[in-house]
């Protein structure tokens, strides 16, 4: 089944999940309305936890549906949809604050019960979800301990908000409709124990080993992993896997990384990774026989979606060439004839991972490399600077708007690329960039 076939379905099943909670509370016999407004903000409501229910499946990283989009399109869906449920449960009370005084006499503290009290704190823990997410960096929040509060704070949200609904008992005073709203609450249950339970077993079940650390340029290094007595699952060049280091699949505690290894030889997996934060600071620390679990592979930046392409672009930046090097190696063992270019942004040559290695690929493949560099030595007959539009057209072939582009590297790089390219003509559907910022 085409891609997009299969993503218009997933689609579908978002909204059908979505809506049909909301449908079903309008079957059936109905309660006496109280006025548009009223009847607008209740269902803003129960819309709402139908969607915090749902978010919890958009991040359990199901294989089936993430494969149309890729699991980083699907989390920066999570995020901008998280944006929208807080403005609809903030339209909610708001409303009803504005034009019903009965509601502004339930909350005063005299008045208060405890399902009103409920739809408070589970409205004030999903403004903290927002604020802690939208500004985890300048608050200085470790992502690891964002990461844990930020579950945390879901589940309490989504509990009290169903224990709002349930009190507040409006729309929902038929046994059918109670049994759909508990419905959602044990789905929502048994997902958890699978997130958290069932499947870190299964990663407990598979470690793998650290068989080497690989120096490279750049402050980087290449953590080659094997496996212990089960098989390296199937992955294709420029996917990725979620990494757990130094922790057990328990912690939460695990990294998105792309493979650098080349999925035609097999026996080891390799993922190059540069010191950029607390955690990637610890990969030079790793010694051989050191147990690592893998969750994955995710992703759909890969080739192998676009087999038939006249040829491939790769522009990368930094240790954006991580996973551009996974889908070079696999093409020069497959000894594809096409020509393919490289745009490669750095600092400096001494600062370009795996330069030694884009000199072999050369040697392997029809292969343009141009080389981008901020700080060039004084000989330097290259291009410098940063990549830029004309950098771009000086080297793109007459048919580049037939090419299919890969682009990975830091979001301002990503961004400029993708505009620029568009700009001169090549078609959305040519470009395909690696989102990790939602980290």
């Amino acid at each position: 089944m085409p891609y997009f076939i299969r993503g218009v379905f997933w689609i579908a099943v978002y909204l059908g999940m979505a809506l049909f909670p909301c449908l079903v509370l309008l079957s059936g016999r109905m309660p006496p309305g109280y006025g548009y407004l009223w009847d607008f903000s209740l269902a803003q409501g129960y819309g709402a936890a139908s969607m915090m229910a749902i978010m919890f499946f958009l991040t359990a990283r199901f294989k089936r549906p993430a494969l149309p989009f890729g699991v980083d399109v699907i989390y920066y869906f999570h995020k901008y949809i998280a944006l929208l449920l807080f403005l609809i449960v903030a339209a909610h009370p708001a409303i009803l604050l504005t034009t019903e005084p009965v509601v502004r006499e339930m909350l005063k503290p005299a008045q208060i019960n405890r399902y009103m009290a409920a739809g408070v704190v589970s409205f004030l823990l999903l403004s903290l979800i927002v604020i802690s997410s939208l500004w985890r960096k300048q608050l200085n929040i470790h992502y690891d301990n964002w990461r844990l509060i930020h579950a945390v704070l879901a589940v309490a949200a989504l509990i009290l908000a169903l224990i709002h609904i349930e009190g507040a008992g409006y729309y929902i005073d038929t046994p059918i409709k109670r049994l759909i709203w508990l419905l959602i609450m044990v789905s929502w249950l048994l997902l958890q124990v699978y997130v958290r339970l069932i499947k870190p077993i299964d990663l407990l079940s598979k470690p793998y080993k650290v068989k080497e650390l690989i120096r490279e340029r750049g402050n980087a290094y290449t953590l080659v992993v094997e496996p212990g007595q089960h098989a390296i699952p199937a992955y294709k060049p420029g996917q990725f896997a979620w990494l757990t280091m130094f922790h057990s699949p328990f912690s939460m505690k695990e990294h998105p990384f792309s493979f650098s290894s080349n999925p035609e030889r097999k026996g080891e997996l390799r993922f190059t990774i540069k010191e950029l934060g607390d955690f990637t600071r610890r990969i030079k620390d790793a010694v051989p026989g050191q147990t690592v679990y893998l969750d994955g592979p995710y992703g759909a930046f890969s080739i192998d979606r676009h087999p038939s392409e006249r040829g491939y672009v790769f522009i990368a930046g930094g240790i954006g060439i991580a996973p551009v090097r996974s889908m070079l190696r696999a093409l020069a063992d497959r000894k594809d004839h096409r020509t393919h270019i490289l745009f490669f942004a750095g600092n400096s040559l001494e600062k370009l991972t795996f330069y030694e290695e884009l000199n072999e690929l050369r040697e392997q493949l029809d292969l343009k490399v141009i080389l981008v560099l901020q700080d060039p030595p004084p000989d330097w007959q290259g291009e410098s600077g940063y990549l830029t539009r004309n950098i771009l057209t000086r080297h793109l072939p007459a048919y580049f708007r037939e090419q299919e582009y890969f682009i990975c590297g830091p979001v301002p790089m990503m961004e400029m690329a993708e505009k620029e390219l568009h700009r001169i003509g090549v078609p959305l559907r040519h470009l395909r960039s690696e989102l990790f910022d939602f980290v």
